[in-house]
């Protein structure tokens, strides 16, 4: 995923989640700045694989604590919904008649 396509899912995200912030790079990765604070989502280094990404939070960079590590962009992504406080929206169940 590159930079730019990473910024457009995150708008889009935003978006969709209804939160009002800007997303800018970063040297660490991509800020998303809200009125709750300063997240920063970055790629994870090779050499930690499985983990693909680094979720950085307003708590844990205020308690000195490492960013929290994602296997996907769909974890780092609801980490990051979740770490804003935004509600899940209703799953879609498809079933057979």
């Amino acid at each position: 995923m590159t930079d730019p396509e990473l910024r457009s899912l995150l708008r889009d995200c935003l978006h969709l989640w209804d939160v009002k912030g800007l997303i800018v790079a970063a040297e660490d990765g991509m800020a998303i700045e809200t009125n709750a604070g300063r997240f920063v989502l970055q790629r994870a280094s090779p050499e930690i694989r499985p983990v693909r990404w680094l979720l950085q939070t307003p708590e844990r960079a205020a308690a000195g604590r490492p960013p929290r590590a994602a296997p996907s962009i769909v974890a780092a992504l609801s980490a990051l919904r979740n770490a804003m406080g935004v509600a899940g929206g209703a799953s879609l169940r498809v079933a057979a008649n």
